[in-house]
C-alpha cells in the first residue's frame, strides 16, 4: 500500500506542502535510498515532540524505501516500532494505522512469513471495509491485494483467485490497484497450470502499466514480464520465456538492488528457464 496523503484526525485532506512532500517525490521517482535518508532525516527533525504526526509518518515511508530497496526485515521492523505510535496518535482504526498494518504484513511475506501476512491482511480488510470513503475504500483493496499474494504463496492459488476477482469487481479505477490485483491473478492462475489465461491477464496487466504515469507504477517495476515469462515457461514455450524473464531480473536488479524479492524471484525463474 504506497498511499502518502496525510489526514488529520478528523478526515479533512491537507492542500498544502507538509514536510514529507520531498521524501514522497523521491520515492516515487525510484530514488529508494534518498528517499529513505529524507524520511528518517525529517523524523529526527520532528521526535522532540511526543503527538507530532509527521515523525512517525516520515518514518512509514522510510520502512517503504527500506524495503523496496531490499531490505524487508529493517521495513518490518521499523513497523513494529511504529504500530504503537500510530495507534495512539490515530486511533486504532484509523486509515493511517491501517494502511502501516498493511505495509508491514505485506514486507512480512517478502520475509516467507506469508501465514501471517494473509491473516493479518485479511484482518485489515475486515476493519476498512467497514469504514467509509475513498481511502478506506483503497486501504481494503491494497490489503486484499497482500492477501491475494501470501495464498499463493501457500499454495491456496484457488483461494487467490476468487480473491482477487472479488477485488477487481470492486475497484474498477484504471491505477496501480488494478494493476497488482491483475498481476496476483495472473500469479493465482499460473499456480493453478492455467498457464493461457494467465498470459492473457500478464497481457492486460502490461497494457494497463503502460498507461500509467512511471511514479504510479515504479515500485511493479519487473512485475509485468515475471508473470508473462512464468506463464510462458509454464506453456513450455522456454525459448519465448527468457527474454521477459532476463527483462525483469535486469529491471528488478537495476531498480530494487539484488536482495529484494521480486528480484531473487526473477533470478530463480531465469535459472529454471536455462536449466530446462
Amino acid at each position: 500500500m504506497k498511499l502518502f496523503s496525510w489526514r488529520g484526525r478528523g478526515g479533512a485532506a491537507r492542500t498544502t506542502r507538509t514536510p514529507l512532500d520531498q521524501a514522497t517525490a523521491l520515492y516515487q521517482a525510484g530514488r529508494y535510498a534518498a528517499a529513505e535518508a529524507e524520511a528518517r532525516s525529517v523524523a529526527a527533525a520532528r521526535s522532540r515532540s511526543r503527538d507530532d504526526a509527521y515523525a512517525p509518518l516520515a518514518l512509514g515511508i522510510a520502512a517503504l524505501a527500506a524495503g523496496a530497496q531490499g531490505r524487508h526485515a529493517d521495513a518490518v521492523t521499523t513497523y513494529d516500532a511504529l504500530l504503537p505510535v500510530f495507534g495512539r496518535i490515530f486511533g486504532a482504526e484509523h486509515p493511517q494505522t491501517l494502511k502501516v498494518r498493511s505495509d508491514r504484513a505485506q514486507a512480512l511475506s517478502s520475509l516467507a512469513r506469508h501465514a501471517e501476512c494473509e491473516a493479518e491482511c485479511a484482518a485489515v480488510a475486515r476493519v476498512a471495509a467497514r469504514g467509509t470513503g475513498p481511502d478506506m475504500a483503497l486501504i481494503t483493496t491494497a490489503a486484499r491485494n497482500g492477501q491475494i499474494f501470501a495464498l499463493t504463496a501457500l499454495g491456496r492459488h484457488s483461494e487467490a483467485e476468487a480473491l482477487a476477482y472479488e477485488a477487481l469487481a470492486a475497484h474498477r479505477a484504471s491505477d496501480r490497484f488494478t494493476l497488482v490485483l491483475r498481476l496476483g491473478l495472473a500469479r493465482s492462475l499460473n499456480g493453478q497450470g492455467r498457464h493461457e489465461e494467465a498470459l492473457a491477464e500478464a497481457k492486460r496487466a502490461d497494457e494497463l502499466f503502460r498507461g500509467l504515469p512511471p511514479e504510479q507504477c515504479r515500485s511493479e517495476t519487473g512485475a509485468v514480464e515475471l508473470a508473462t515469462a512464468t506463464a510462458l515457461l509454464g506453456l513450455e514455450r522456454g525459448t519465448e520465456a527468457r527474454p521477459p524473464a532476463v527483462a525483469a531480473h535486469d529491471a528488478c536488479l537495476a531498480a530494487l538492488g539484488p536482495d529484494h524479492r521480486r528480484t531473487v524471484e526473477a533470478k530463480a525463474l531465469l535459472d529454471r528457464i536455462d536449466s530446462a
